[in-house]
């Protein structure tokens, strides 16, 4: 089986989640977008598309984000496993109709309140749990979709729509990788006046029980779509 990773940047991988994928056979193949052809990611048995700090309906200075949308609008409308994270969530909100506006920046370790509806889904490992944030959009849910999880300033955090997750937050992240974020986001960091010093020590204190709930995320996430293990 076939997993395709859309990646914007380097630094934003599949993290913690990579092994499991594997271990579950799929054979997993990075797209980076504007250098790679998109089209392997179209037909894959699974698609992920990661993170990215630019906005998802900014398609006047990266046009290549429509090409990423009318990808991943089309897996969904066929039912295809798709997961976004982060800016892929985003897309995935647009490609189902939704929209995307600005919201409150959120960076940084925190756990996410879970909807009643994730009790039955692989979110459930996330109960009580930090997750790294890193974020500042949010969307709206669209319709046939069912809210999984939200936070005090994101009321849509994750969702799922069919056998497809959208997820805001990022428990792919491996927190033993968070110096490329750190280094790779230096700027951002430094015009939000956060300090990666605190970031790092997060990092540090919360790291194990994030990946913890991350792998087991995927790990069920996986099993339901019926992966040989």
């Amino acid at each position: 089986m076939r997993c395709a990773v859309i990646r914007f940047v380097a630094f934003e991988d599949l993290g913690v989640w990579e092994p499991e994928i594997v271990a579950h056979g799929y054979d997993v193949g990075y797209v980076d977008v504007g250098v790679d052809d998109l089209a392997s990611a179209a037909d894959a048995d699974l698609t992920l598309v990661l993170g990215a700090p630019i906005d998802a309906g900014d398609t006047t200075r990266y046009p290549v984000l429509s090409e990423v949308t009318d990808l991943i609008s089309t897996r969904l409308r066929d039912g295809r496993p798709t997961i976004g994270v982060c800016l892929g969530a985003q897309i995935m909100a647009l490609a189902l109709g939704a929209t995307v506006q600005r919201g409150e920046r959120e960076v940084g370790f925190a756990p996410v309140v879970l909807t009643d509806a994730a009790a039955g889904s692989p979110l459930r490992h996330l109960a009580g749990a930090p997750t790294l944030h890193w974020h500042r959009d949010v969307v709206t849910l669209p319709g046939g979709a069912t809210s999984l999880a939200f936070t005090a300033t994101t009321p849509h955090q994750a969702f799922s729509y069919g056998r497809s997750l959208a997820i805001q937050f990022h428990p792919e992240a491996d927190p033993e990788a968070i110096e490329r974020w750190l280094i790779g986001h230096s700027g951002d960091l430094e015009s939000w006046g956060l300090d990666p010093r605190d970031l790092r020590s997060a990092a540090l204190e919360h790291g194990d029980e994030a990946a913890i709930a991350g792998i087991l995320l995927i790990r069920e996430y996986l099993r339901g779509l019926g992966s040989p293990a």
